[in-house]
């Protein structure tokens, strides 16, 4: 039976079964936070909210975070109540979300069960009552289509449905493309005889024998067979051609094809339409032949990927930072039977764990087709909970037990690589169908407006990032990006000319402020025009340095900011009170993310090229006279750099091709990097000389 109870104003489904009975729930004064007080501060409605912990109980169960207006934002589970939900006050938990989260918790509330297993239950039926904002669920609002089997029924019928689950239907699905569930319905009539719930002799059927009784009905003089009789689609429940317990065998057959049993299926038509033949009724079968062909064609337009009859579901997800596509390879038999594809509203903002976790839950609680083994990229912290709860569902007459996995290689594997493959073209159609980049976009433009005091939207921002070792092969880049797209002609990269003997941003930034807004650089087309923003990667120091060349060339006409790394904070000059700090998961930040990581790219790419070129520059092309012929003599005479270096100028002058004044030359000039390299080049990025090339430096030059 279900057991309910009084959440607030709410009622909510408890876990079914003998363990629920031992649920505890504590009333709603007593489990309740209260609510804020007027004039409180965030400060202070932590240090409440701490308090009110106190009194929550060190057992499993399920919490629930209320906002200012009693709404529930969050629904988790824990096996320790107390201290779970004291990590997010505390701020010990690391996801993303978690800061924004605690800022909106104004109360809470909980329930505690007698095990994990109840308390994922429970949390289950809770997230799908009030869908909070903070759990991950489906991006599209919509249904999903599934197949029904209208099994409360005495000739029950399949139907394409996408109507909520109703006691006495058994639904398979879910299905994320319409067309290929309809198509399904179709096949499953032509391979098993079975009525249609769109067909309207089989509705008056029904509702006659509802009314009435089957007994009251099969007594009444039969009528015409329906068309779908006729042309053997239907078994003729209509017109008393079937029997109920003739038609409960089609049922029978129906669940297990629709569940991808083909080959059991097929074993035992062809068995039939053996018997038949050695009958001599031909035409019957005739009829089983033509069904077998159905279900083999079908068989044979489904993939093979496993010589084992593997069964099971392959869950691959490809994330972005707000949203992530989800493709589930249903494979029966050692073969894809399905694959279906779904998009989340939470992406690399949330763990992989969080993700899969909840998306399995709702997945699953939807969904009647339970496999023998889940296959996932990461297996949640309770995953023995969910493999209790799933091996329920599945309810095996034969005491089978459903198990999570995540393989690291094998077929199993290379499976989860072709369900995060086609995870990723999900999310890319999706976004296209959507124009949901070009949305993200907008919003970003105008949370930003508002967030740093803009004029108007910041249409063209520049970033800049500066990337050095220890001061050596120091270099900035200039990334731009218009109406939130990068824009790669407007990019630029600057080499360092500032004498540096060792790392410092500070000088290095103000360089390129200076090289980058004097008045020739701003009046040059080819830069383009006047940023609406600039933000510099660095946070608040970088940013001071920008603003002391600023005032030093009179710039006071451009919006700047500096942006922390580690908290992704941005400092703005004029607030002194602390950084703004954007929303987690808000399309602001991730366009400043974007913008962020973009330069820092484009500037190690510039010191890693120079770097390369440095090293590449041999000792030996400062020798006199010592061109590619003869050096590559000297390399075939020696075998290494390291024994030239050891070589003396007489055995220097035995290499073919080499004169007597060009092998004096090289013995001088590996003297001189001998004698000079500890004393003014050694540091982490000098270059040892026991390698063929050294590093001499850098050729100073501008901007590329």
């Amino acid at each position: 039976m279900d057991f309910e109870e009084n959440i607030g104003d709410e009622t909510v489904a408890l876990p079914e079964g003998e363990g629920a009975r031992s649920v505890n729930i504590l009333g709603p004064e007593a489990a309740r936070g209260s609510r804020s007080q007027a004039g409180e501060t965030q400060a202070q409605k932590l240090e409440r909210i701490k308090r009110e912990l106190a009194s929550v109980p060190a057992e499993p169960g399920v919490y629930l975070w209320k906002n200012a207006e009693g709404k529930v934002i969050y629904v988790g589970k824990a096996k320790q109540l107390r201290n779970r939900m004291r990590q997010y006050v505390n701020f010990q938990d690391e996801r993303a979300k978690i800061p924004l989260l605690v800022h909106q918790i104004d109360s809470f509330e909980y329930l505690v069960v007698s095990n994990e297993h109840e308390s994922l239950v429970l949390e289950k039926n809770l997230i799908n009552q009030y869908s909070p904002y903070f759990n991950a669920d489906f991006k599209d609002d919509k249904s999903y289509p599934f197949i029904a089997l209208t099994k409360g029924d005495v000739f029950p019928a399949v139907k394409y449905t996408r109507e909520k689950h109703m006691k006495g239907t058994r639904y398979f699905g879910p299905y994320t493309d319409s067309r290929a569930a309809r198509n399904m319905v179709d096949i499953v009539r032509r391979v098993v005889p079975i009525c249609a719930a769109s067909c309207a002799d089989w509705r008056q059927m029904n509702g006659k024998i509802k009314k009435e009784g089957y007994d009251a009905f099969a007594e009444r003089p039969l009528p015409r067979p329906c068309f779908d009789a006729h042309v053997g689609l239907g078994p003729g429940a209509c017109c008393g051609q079937c029997t109920p317990e003739h038609y409960a065998e089609n049922v029978r057959r129906v669940e297990r094809f629709l569940l991808g049993h083909h080959r059991e299926f097929v074993e035992e038509m062809t068995a039939e339409m053996q018997e038949a033949a050695a009958e001599l009724d031909f035409e019957r079968a005739a009829r089983l032949k033509a069904r077998i062909d159905t279900v083999n064609s079908l068989t044979d337009k489904q993939r093979a990927v496993s010589n084992r009859q593997l069964n099971a579901d392959v869950v691959g997800v490809f994330r972005d930072d707000t949203v992530a596509g989800v493709n589930v390879l249903q494979v029966r038999e050692g073969r894809i039977i399905n694959a279906n594809e779904f998009i989340l509203n939470r992406g690399s903002d949330v763990p992989l764990e969080d993700l899969l976790r909840n998306f399995l839950l709702k997945y699953y609680d939807a969904t009647t087709s339970i496999p023998h083994e889940v296959i996932l990229e990461q297996l949640p912290d309770d995953a023995e909970a969910i493999e209790e709860w799933l091996t329920e569902l599945l309810a095996s007459p034969h005491g089978a037990k459903v198990h999570l996995t995540a393989p690291q290689k094998g077929e199993k594997a290379d499976l989860l690589t072709m369900a995060v493959t086609n995870g990723r073209h999900s999310l890319m159609r999706y976004k296209v169908r959507t124009n949901f980049d070009d949305k993200r976009t907008n919003d970003a433009l105008l949370q930003l407006e508002s967030a740093l005091a803009l004029d108007e939207p910041p249409m063209r921002i520049e970033c800049f990032d500066i990337s050095t070792i220890h001061g050596s092969y120091t270099v900035a880049s200039m990334v731009v990006f218009t109406a939130g797209k990068p824009d790669k002609n407007q990019y630029r990269r600057f080499k360092i000319k500032t004498p540096l003997t060792e790392a410092n941003d500070f000088l290095s930034m103000q360089e390129v402020m200076r090289r980058r807004y004097a008045p020739e650089r701003m009046a040059d087309e080819r830069f383009g025009s006047k940023p609406d923003l600039i933000i510099l990667d660095g946070g608040k120091p970088q940013l001071s340095a920008a603003l002391a060349m600023f005032e030093e060339m009179g710039i006071d006409d451009i919006a700047i900011c500096g942006l922390a790394k580690r908290d992704e904070e941005l400092f703005v000059p004029w607030q002194d009170t602390g950084p703004v700090v954007l929303p987690g998961g808000s399309a602001s930040l991730y366009l400043v993310k974007q913008v962020r990581d973009e330069a820092h790219r484009f500037a190690i790419t510039f010191h890693r090229e120079l770097r390369g070129k440095g090293m590449t520059a041999s000792i030996l092309d400062e020798v006199a006279g010592l061109g590619p012929v003869r050096k590559k003599a000297l390399f075939k005479h020696f075998k290494s750099f390291k024994n030239i270096r050891a070589a003396t100028v007489e055995e220097l002058q035995e290499v073919p091709g080499i004169p007597d004044e060009v092998a004096e030359e090289i013995r001088r000039i590996i003297d001189q990097y001998e004698t000079k390299l500890p004393n003014e080049n050694a540091g982490e990025d000098a270059a040892p000389l026991d390698v063929e090339y050294a590093c001499v430096g850098m050729n100073e030059g501008e901007e590329a």
